[in-house]
């Protein structure tokens, strides 16, 4: 029996806004977690802030202030996801093997807990909830072929990455809160259809709109780097 190939890493291109930032401030807090503290922990609390993204976009059907609970979870969420990795980092004790695949695989269950939840709220359609997490899902399975084809692990596009949409959500809640005449319903006809929408909706509509047009635009780029890569052969008839 032979020994099995040494595993080699991806690298990991971070081009976000405040990737220079937040990269000192993960390192600065791996550097001070107490010594019983794993990556393994750091993923759960990763989990539970996701948990509370969704639920406290479902409580509020009762009262719009529990966006608060969304917004906490958000930040626990982004304390536990993005450090774990840097966690491992700091320790050199990194597990390519393992860590890569449960991060990807708890990222997916993540994401569920906030979109269903988004989905379930009086904010937000369901089915455009559901549209944007398969969009997420499509852009995962990318960054996970182009991570086995070439080696890159790519975190952002167009200079966002999780850490602004975090952000971004967080302030779109806020915003929400201080004005609630932006969940307002309203009443359209869309090709003869009457249909019932809200502000956040248009809102939904415009990012899924953007972020389908870099998902297509990124798997034309990198379809044309894997064809001059692997070029088409010649068909050779046998006599």
């Amino acid at each position: 029996m032979t020994d099995s190939a040494p595993i080699k890493q991806a690298q990991r291109i971070q081009t976000s806004f405040i990737n220079g930032i937040e990269r000192k401030a993960l390192v600065w807090l791996a550097e001070r977690q107490p010594r019983w503290m794993t990556s393994d922990m750091l993923t759960g609390i990763g989990i539970v802030g996701a948990f509370l993204v969704g639920l406290g976009f479902v409580l509020t059907r009762y009262d719009i202030h529990w966006l608060w609970l969304s917004c906490a979870g958000l930040v626990i969420n982004w304390y536990g996801d993005s450090l774990d990795g840097t966690l491992a980092r700091v320790r050199q004790c990194q597990r390519p093997i393992y860590g890569y695949y449960l991060d990807h695989t708890i990222d997916c269950v993540n994401e569920a807990f906030m979109f269903i939840g988004a989905g379930l709220s009086p904010l937000l359609n369901f089915n455009l909830a559901l549209l944007a997490f398969i969009l997420y899902l499509f852009m995962t399975i990318n960054v996970s072929i182009n991570a086995h084809l070439k080696s890159e692990f790519r975190l952002t596009y167009a200079k966002l990455g999780p850490t602004e949409f975090r952000l971004l959500i967080i302030i779109a809640c806020i915003v929400v809160m201080s004005f609630p005449s932006l969940a307002t319903y309203y009443s359209v006809n869309i090709a003869g259809i009457r249909t019932v929408i809200t502000t956040l909706d248009i809102v939904a509509l415009f990012i899924i709109v953007l972020l389908t047009v870099i998902y297509i635009a990124s798997i034309i780029s990198d379809a044309r780097k894997y064809a001059a890569i692997d070029p088409p052969k010649k068909y050779k008839q046998e006599k």
